[in-house]
């Protein structure tokens, strides 16, 4: 009869922590990508700077709008640990999980044979990574690895998800020191994923996080003509992810001339139409725009100007339509698209 009890209580614990998992409701942002001053006063995506500009200001239990466009996530349960009823759960903020309680779900991340278990759990650990404190806990519990192992999950859910809190987890300046390492796998699954899927958008958003300074983007370098190329033939939300990573790298100057250089699909400069979607439109504007002042330079453009499939024949070269799709968006409804197209001519 022990033995019943024993493994009785095991159950309940688990069923209890599962309860905890699920409660812990909607799913918290990271931040809202922004356009922010970059180098030169180029233009990027997210905050950077000192360690102040890591930490999210905000009350407790309040909801972060957006996570690098992650829709909000409403997991529910109908019994909690103490009795309480799942309303009075889901009131609960992510930042009232005490360190312990997040040791206890990495545990169970490890050992729960049930992917939709794990998926629960690694909704709850990026729930709770919204909140900077829970970043460093999950860190020095040796959660990023943890985590990290779980890119390889044969259960897509699992990927996906593991990718969506590795995504909250990484904006932390010191957690991203750690996070590197995925930075390449993160980029093969980019790659192999089925076209804007949801692996596909994940990878991407962490990837923008990674790309907001200047520390980790030579790690990207390879990989330009890839995101070149899914800007062309993914949908819109598929674009927009990419362009906030190819904004990013173009605010560095370091990476201008790999980007110019990087293999271009010709098609690109059908983007610079009004029937592009707006905040498409806008991105792609600001990408060139922050490139505008490397394509004066004489040492890049007799570097530049006998490749025939660059990004910078595609945009620059004598045959090069952006010649006269450029003028004919100053006559774009949006005033906001207006300027940067002025901008950009001047």
């Amino acid at each position: 009869m022990g033995d019943d009890y024993g493994a009785t209580s095991k159950l309940f614990n688990t069923k209890v922590l599962l309860g905890l998992v699920a409660g812990a409701g909607f799913s918290y942002g990271l931040y809202k990508l922004i356009f922010s001053g970059g180098n030169r006063g180029k233009k990027r995506e997210f905050r950077t700077g000192g360690d102040a500009a890591w930490n999210i200001s905000m009350q407790p239990g309040s909801l972060l709008e957006r996570v690098s466009g992650l829709p909000l996530v409403h997991e529910k349960s109908d019994l909690t640990a103490n009795g309480s009823t799942t309303d009075e759960l889901l009131s609960k903020s992510p930042n009232s999980l005490e360190p312990q309680q997040l040791d206890m779900l990495l545990s169970l991340l490890q050992t729960h044979p049930d992917p939709s278990a794990r998926i629960q759990v690694l909704v709850t650990l990026g729930n709770s990574a919204a909140f900077s404190v829970n970043q460093d806990y999950i860190r020095k519990m040796g959660g990023l690895q943890i985590i990290g192992n779980l890119l390889s999950d044969p259960a897509f859910d699992v990927r996906v998800q593991a990718l969506n809190a590795l995504n909250n987890l990484s904006m932390n300046a010191t957690n991203q020191e750690q996070l590197k390492v995925y930075v390449r796998q993160v980029l093969g699954i980019i790659e192999t994923s089925h076209l804007n899927s949801d692996l596909q958008l994940a990878g991407l958003r962490m990837l923008t996080n990674m790309s907001a300074t200047n520390n980790y983007q030579y790690m990207m370098k390879s990989s330009i003509t890839l995101f070149l190329s899914l800007l062309v033939v993914g949908n819109v939300t598929l674009q927009i992810q990419v362009l906030k990573i190819l904004v990013n790298l173009s605010a560095n100057p370091d990476m201008v001339e790999d980007i110019l250089r990087s293999q271009a699909p010709v098609s690109l400069v059908l983007l610079f139409d009004s029937c592009t979607n707006t905040e498409v439109l806008l991105r792609v504007l600001t990408f060139v725009g922050n490139l505008k002042d490397w394509t004066t330079s004489t040492h890049i453009t007799e570097i530049l100007k006998h490749s025939k499939d660059s990004l910078y024949s595609v945009l620059y070269g004598d045959s090069s339509e952006l010649h006269q799709k450029l003028p004919l968006l100053l006559s774009h409804p949006d005033g906001e698209v207006k300027s940067q197209v002025a901008k950009i001519m001047t």
